[in-house]
């Protein structure tokens, strides 16, 4: 059983879609139940897994949960990081923590993704002809073969 419904999915699957219309950024969210150790190394880890570092731009954003754990953390490529300050998902982690300790997972991802497009924005404006690189799907990592 997934851990979101279809609604929940789609909704997020959207939320990608929507924040993706300003920005030529990639935004992917990779789901685990469990982080044995700390969630930003899974997520550089599940990064190049998931090729994100193949975009043209190097303007790739990961949204990891292990949710059992309740641990999360959000990353960028190279591109991201040479031109936005030190602390720039700083806002974006505060609002998906409000979402998440209220036990409203979806919401909490949708508005990271909604913040993390609308940050992207700033320095990655939509281009004319831009197109979208990586899938809007929610990855569940668990069921690969990831240990």
């Amino acid at each position: 059983m997934s851990l979101f419904s279809e609604i929940e999915q789609d909704k997020v699957t959207k939320a990608i879609s929507d924040a993706e219309k300003a920005t030529s950024g990639e935004i992917r969210i990779a789901i685990d139940k469990h982080c044995p150790g700390d969630p930003y190394e899974r997520a550089i880890e599940y990064f190049a897994k998931l090729d994100m570092d193949k975009t043209a731009q190097r303007n790739g954003v990961l949204i990891y949960l292990a949710h059992a754990d309740h641990k999360f953390a959000i990353i960028g490529d190279a591109g991201i990081n040479k031109v936005v300050p030190e602390n720039f998902w700083e806002t974006t982690k505060i609002a998906m923590t409000a979402h998440f300790a209220k036990g409203d997972l979806a919401d909490g991802i949708v508005a990271g993704v909604s913040l993390a497009g609308e940050k992207l924005a700033l320095f990655f404006p939509y281009q004319t002809g831009d197109i979208n690189e990586l899938p809007n799907d929610i990855v569940y990592m668990d069921n690969q073969d990831n240990k």
